[in-house]
Order: structure tokens, then sequence, then C-alpha cells
């Protein structure tokens, strides 16, 4: 199968094999990784350095007579001073040779055919306005593009740089798993971290950089490292490297066939990032039809529309037909799933998940009765009376409520105290268990790692976690929550976290529905302070302003929302296990070919 064949014949496996990274808000960039196109990418390039791409001629100057003129070359540059002599590299034995080569072909250390490791120094003072001025930011990492071209009178320097020339292939040996690797159209200079590598003689520079940038050489780089944070190949790791020798001819056959293919995977990606984005828009705009709806009875209406198998649809992104309804057809990538979420989240704090009950207490009754609760706890003491919270204005309401529903402040609902500070200088207390930002995840606790801190006597009962808190970040992720309601296990929170206990019956369960939507959809961001590190703090927390209903009506939003996430991750999941098969079968059919 040639590799024409093999980009066309797997075309659905190559766009369909996608890694795609979780993000919150509706609308984002959201980060995926075209896992299949890549592959398929790495694939064309080790076959071109198997010599499987393209057909060898018998009639090509074999690579040997190529290594006679190498070595021939390499000695008159001696003899006129132009490069040092060095040491005799060791022969290549078997186990090192990291493929069967073809007939025709030979295998080389790098040192011995390039002038790795011997470049020429350039100093500030001795650099012109226009010179090229080259860093391993201008490069991108993968694809090697160069992002942009820098001259000394925009970034002047310094400290040494090495010199190169037009012509020479640059090779980014800093973190060599980022895969930055060019060939210079200009003379200039460059970062120490990257080597100028320039052949003796008939090696042509770009099919010496698709060999630097194939799997084989850069799991040879990867292996050869040294420095933990800082990853480089060493000079001496980077000549012992073995490379194919490729008669001269051919060389440029590959190089011409490699641009050729690699055009089609720009096209393939290009094709496939539009078609995910024409998807993803298509997923916006049919949820949006359900959040848009005026109530639960029109929303009901909308939802069987969407679960339709029979007739046509006729969308903006084309036409959904046959035994196949448009939520099946639209819910099928993570991105669609965590809309889907986000849009059970919306249409159960704007009262369109469940119906109302006009013989439910209203929201106006519940707040009479918090009221009477929060004065009984300052006549006991338990509690400190409150400054009063400012009025809630038309602007701060973004959606009309249903009947019985008010608008109120998170500080009328709870009664919410930041945990304790951490003070060593005190030394006083029992050590105790307390829970940071980091144990508070989206919904859940992370308990593997759990911190002691003393808490005095008269602190336990004010600090003491009870089922049913609402933990809030206070800094780190402002916002991201969970509830506890581990009854078994004692356990204290730190400063960096709110402690919410909802009055009133309040369901600690709604209120959480209300952080995590206002969270994803970034309307959670204008109670932040803080330009770079933002925080969450008790005066802000307490005047964010939610939609509470009655609470029997919070008990079926509850209920319903529980239900519908339980059956999204169900989806995801099954989502998840049909994406890691293609990229499973994107490896297989890679290795097969390779192999």
């Amino acid at each position: 199968m040639s590799a024409q064949e093999l980009i066309t014949e797997h075309i659905d496996l190559w766009t369909s094999a996608i890694k795609a990274k979780n993000t919150q808000g509706r609308g984002s960039s959201k980060k995926r990784e075209l896992y299949g196109v890549k592959k398929l990418r790495e694939l064309i390039l080790e076959l071109a350095v198997r010599g499987k791409l393209v057909a060898q001629d018998s009639s090509d100057e074999p690579a040997s007579v190529l290594l006679e003129r190498i070595a021939e070359a390499k000695s008159q540059l001696i003899k006129e001073n132009k490069i040092k002599k060095q040491k005799p590299l060791p022969k290549i034995p078997d186990e090192e040779k990291p493929f069967y080569r073809p007939n025709g072909w030979e295998w080389a250390r790098l040192g011995e055919v390039t002038n790795y490791g011997s470049s020429d120094k350039v100093e500030s003072k001795n650099a012109v306005s226009n010179t090229w001025v080259l860093e391993l930011e201008d490069v991108e990492k993968e694809t090697s593009k160069l992002l942009q071209k820098i001259r000394f009178c925009d970034r002047e320097f310094k400290s040494s740089k090495n010199k190169f020339y037009e012509g020479d292939v640059i090779y980014g040996k800093l973190r060599p798993y980022l895969d930055k690797v060019i060939v210079a159209d200009e003379n200039g200079v460059c970062t120490t971290e990257m080597i100028p590598v320039r052949a003796h003689a008939a090696l042509a520079p770009h099919h010496l950089r698709l060999i630097m940038k194939s799997p084989y050489f850069k799991e040879y780089a990867n292996n050869s490292t040294h420095g933990m944070n800082l990853p480089r190949m060493g000079t001496d790791k980077a000549r012992l490297a073995v490379i194919p020798i490729v008669p001269e001819l051919e060389q440029h056959r590959i190089v011409a066939k490699v641009d050729e293919l690699m055009a089609l995977c720009d096209q393939l990606e290009q094709q496939t990032e539009s078609s995910l984005d024409a998807h993803n828009l298509l997923v916006d705009t049919l949820l949006t039809t359900l959040t848009d709806a005026r109530d639960a009875n029109e929303l009901s209406d909308n939802w069987a529309r969407l679960m339709a198998t029979d007739g046509l649809y006729a969308g903006n992104a084309g036409a959904i037909s046959g035994g196949q309804s448009v939520f099946d057809t639209l819910i099928t990538t993570d991105y669609a799933v965590e809309q889907l979420k986000q849009t059970i989240l919306q249409l159960a704090v704007q009262g369109k998940l469940v119906p109302q009950d006009p013989s439910d207490e209203p929201a106006s009754e519940l707040l009479k009765r918090i009221a009477a609760e929060k004065e009984k706890l300052i006549q006991d003491k338990k509690i400190r009376k409150q400054k009063s919270l400012p009025p809630i204005m038309a602007e701060d309401k973004p959606f009309d409520l249903p009947e019985g529903w008010e608008w109120l402040r998170f500080g009328q609902v709870t009664i919410s105290r930041l945990g304790k500070m951490l003070d060593k200088a005190k030394n006083k207390g029992t050590l105790l268990p307390y829970l940071r930002n980091t144990n508070v995840q989206w919904h859940r606790f992370e308990l593997d790692d759990i911190k002691l801190m003393q808490i005095e006597d008269d602190e336990i009962e004010e600090l003491l976690l009870r089922k049913g808190d609402l933990l809030i970040c206070e800094g780190g992720h402002p916002g991201r929550c969970a509830i506890w309601k581990d009854e078994s296990r004692q356990m204290f929170f730190q400063k960096a976290l709110h402690r919410a206990r909802p009055l009133g019956n309040v369901l600690s369960e709604y209120l959480q529905c209300c952080l995590t939507i206002d969270a994803a959809t970034n309307s959670l961001d204008k109670y932040f302070t803080g330009a770079t590190i933002k925080h969450f703090v008790g005066a802000k927390l307490n005047n964010y302003v939610i939609p509470i209903p009655p609470v029997e009506e919070q008990h079926r939003i509850v209920a319903k929302v529980n239900e519908l996430i339980i059956l999204c991750n169900q989806l995801k999941t099954r989502l998840t296990e049909a994406q890691t098969t293609q990229l499973h079968l994107a490896d297989a059919i890679t290795e097969q070919a390779i192999n």
C-alpha cells in the first residue's frame, strides 16, 4: 500500500482520532489534539527515513560513494584549517542500527558527516542592525514552523550566539521532544540552545532536517538528554547519533514526496478543524433553543424536537435525517457533552428544568423564615449580626424568574465564614485534619493528602465541618466547590476556603448548581478581586446574586439534575471508550505500516 493510499483509505480514522482537553465555559476555545493527523505526520516521516516512501532507483549513485565524497570534503576542510581534526567515532555495531536499510543506503554517525558541535560564535559588537537573531520561542513546537523573524535592531543580545548560514539545519537541543528543527533561508545568529548543522558534502539540508524530525531520531535525542528541569542533548551524544545516508537523487525525491504528503495533512487538519468548529457551533445553537424556552412545557416541546427520529431537520450546518435523532447526531464529542451539562444547569437555575407547583411555599416566605432563623441565632450568640446587604438592582438580574422565585444575595440564605489561618507561632491546640483548596475539586474532595494543624478547644465547634456544608475555594480556582457529606470523619478547614451553611432548609446542592454554572459561563468573575491572582473574598461571596426557588422545587431540581448528569457521565464514558479505540487503531495502523 502506497503512502497516498494509506492516507485516503484510513481517512476516517485519521480525522476521528482526537484527544480533547476539557475546558469550561460555553463558547470557550476548546483545546484539542488531532491525534490521528499527528500520527499520520509521524508515519510519513518514519516511512521517509526508512526508505519506504519512494521507490529506490538502481541507477542512483549509491550512498557508499556519497560517504567517500563526504570524507574527501572533510579532509579538504581540515587541510584548509576550516574545521579541526577530531577523534574518529566508534564503528556502528548492528544493535545500534535502528532499522533495516534499503539497498544502496548506508549508516553513519551524525558527527562523521556534519559539523555538529563546532559552530562559529558571534558577539553583539559584531552584529549589524538587520542580522536575524533566532531564539527557540520563534519556532513552533512539533510543526517547526517559523513563527517570527526578529532582527538585531529589535532584539539586541549580550551573550555569545551561534552563527549560522543559509542552508544550515538549525536543531533545538533544549527539550528535544519539542521538535524544533528548521532550515535557515538566510544567514543569522541563534541561541546556543540551537545548533547549526551543516553537512560536509552531498547531504540535502531538507532531507537532513527530516531525519532529525523523525520519530526514531526524536526518541534517541530524548533518551540522550541530561538535566532534569532543562533537559538537553549533549554534543557528544548528538555526534554519536546514527543516521541513514541516502543516495543524493533519492534524498530530493523523498523531500518532494514528504512535502506533498504534508500538504495533504495540512488540508486534512484544516478540514477536520472546520468540521469540529461547525459541529460545536451547531451544538451551541441547538442547545440555546433549550435555554431560551420560556418554561418547562416549552422546554419539553423543544427537547422532543431534538429527540425526534422521523422526518428531516434542516439546520444552519446542513440536514439530519433518517432514523437518527438530532441529539444522537450532535452529542458525539466531549465538547458536546460538557455543553449539555452546562445547559442542564442553566435550565435548572432558570426554573425551566422541572415544572412549578403553585402549592409550593414561595421564596418570599422562605426569606421571612430565614430572617427569623438568623435573628434566633443572633439572640443565642451563635452568630454575629451582619451588615445589611445592598438591594438587588435590575442590572443584577440576567433573566426573568418564574412565579414564586426570588433574586437573593448569597449572604441572605447562608452563613459563611473562612477557615482558620495557619499560625505556627501560636503553637497551641490539638493537631487535627483540615482541608485546603487543593482538596476541594468540582463536586468532590481529594482526601489522599490531608495536612494537620493545631486547633484550640474553643475553635473546634466553629471550625468542624458538618454534613451538608458547602466548601468554596476563596483563591486558586475561586468558586470551585463541593459538599461535605462524610459524617464519620472529623474534618476542619483552612482560611483558603469558605464554609457556607444554608439557612431555611435551602439545599447546598442547589447552591452548588448556581456556583457551577456561573463559574462555567464566567458570570462569577465580576465578584472576584485581584488582577493576576483572583480571590473570592467573603464580602463578594455574600453579595453574589442567585435565583432562589421554593424549597420543594429545589428538591425536584436537584433530583432531576442528578439524574441527567449521571446520564451525561455515562454518555461521556462511552465516548471516551470509543475515542480510546480510535487512538489505539491509529497507533496500530502506524505500527503495521512501519513494520
